[in-house]
């Protein structure tokens, strides 16, 4: 990973090498933001830049044995502790660790860095089970950096999610952080600092990385080969979440866009009819496209309260969807707006959990309508 295969956040990158080529890199670095704000980029960036025999200015030059090594994630002075669970394969919850899972991490984070621990969970099979840092993780640590580095200048231990980390896994790494083996760089990427240990916290420096704006998105997304206009509307429903960004592209498409006004028309006629009709198409959609419709609904929520409290100076839409909003936004109010909110979240916590999505739709269509005719 370099730096400029990141979009934007040009003035974290511009701290990071000055620590660099300033010799100021500290042992210990905490980068923290918001899920999908590109702080375990930044981080793998900031591995291979430290590590990169050839530097070109202010980046890795790409080419070099170590360059190449970190862009396949199996540099043998590259170490990952992240959350794992069991699985069908893996019963056992000792031996669920990153190690055993280390070929599914390699390939989720090569396929997108911006990924949350969700799809993490998806991606090597946890079937909705909680992931955790477990205590056996620990004994990982303690191997992994008591041996030199085989060939990089520093060694690296970086670890996603520390907050997710057993306390018997986060004493152990308090040890090593109070005294740290010669030339050894530990990275931790964080969602939530303030559920950290103190202790551990105070042993960091903390890069603060904050959400990306909608240009940067839409460059990285075009970048992609996703057309300007679905990448602009995709960056401002993600409100600086690029993978949220890149699930909206995937999941919502415009028959997605046109099924969520339709469906919303009925059930503020109490259509029932129309109501089962969109059910059927909602049921012939997979999981991934049936929550991208609900996340959808929930930015279009979000939206419509805006141009209530702001008008159309602060909503981020255009064309169809602005003259949608502008509508939909006569029936809604500060009364129903959360209740509406809260039951799209619902239907999403349940299609996650492989809920029947005829029931659920359904269901969730009456208590939409009923929402609708109240005062």
């Amino acid at each position: 990973m370099k730096f400029s295969e990141i979009s934007g956040l040009e003035e974290i990158k511009q701290t990071l090498v000055q620590a660099v080529q300033k010799e100021h890199i500290a042992h210990a670095q905490l980068f923290l933001g918001k899920e999908g704000s590109g702080h375990l980029a930044m981080a793998l960036a900031f591995a291979t830049y430290v590590n990169c025999t050839n530097k070109q200015g202010n980046d890795s030059c790409g080419e070099c044995a170590s360059c190449r090594k970190f862009a396949k994630l199996v540099h043998p002075d590259l170490h990952f502790i992240v959350p794992t669970a069991t699985t069908s394969k893996v019963t056992k919850r000792t031996d669920a660790t990153t190690e055993r899972f280390l070929p599914e991490w390699r390939e989720f984070l090569l396929e997108n860095p911006y990924a949350d621990v969700k799809q993490w969970g998806d991606a090597f099979g946890a079937e909705n089970k909680q992931c955790i840092i477990p205590k056996e993780e620990s004994k990982t640590v303690i191997r992994s950096l008591s041996l030199k580095a085989f060939e990089a200048e520093y060694k690296v231990m970086l670890i996603w999610l520390p907050e997710l980390m057993h306390d018997a896994a986060a004493n152990a790494l308090l040890k090593i952080l109070e005294e740290p083996p010669t030339k050894t760089l530990f990275l931790l990427v964080s969602n939530k600092g303030d559920a950290i240990l103190p202790t551990i916290l105070s042993r960091t420096q903390i890069i603060q990385v904050r959400k990306f704006s909608d240009q940067e998105i839409t460059d990285y997304l075009v970048k992609r080969e996703i057309p300007q206009e679905q990448a602009t509307h995709a960056a401002y429903l993600a409100d600086g979440d690029l993978n949220e960004a890149l699930k909206i592209c995937t999941e919502v498409d415009n028959e997605s866009e046109e099924a969520f006004q339709e469906w919303m028309r009925a059930c503020f006629r109490a259509d029932f009819t129309g109501m089962v009709k969109q059910c059927e198409v909602f049921n012939k959609l997979g999981r991934e496209a049936q929550k991208g419709l609900f996340m959808y609904g929930l930015n279009m929520f979000r939206e419509s309260l805006i141009w209530i409290y702001s008008g159309n100076d602060l909503v981020r839409l255009e064309g169809k969807q602005m003259d949608f909003v502008q509508n939909f936004s006569k029936v809604l109010h500060e009364d129903n707006l959360p209740m509406l909110a809260e039951l799209l979240n619902d239907a999403i916590y349940h299609i996650e959990r492989n809920a029947n999505p005829k029931i659920t739709f359904l269901n969730l269509s009456i208590k939409i309508a009923r929402i609708f005719r109240m005062p």
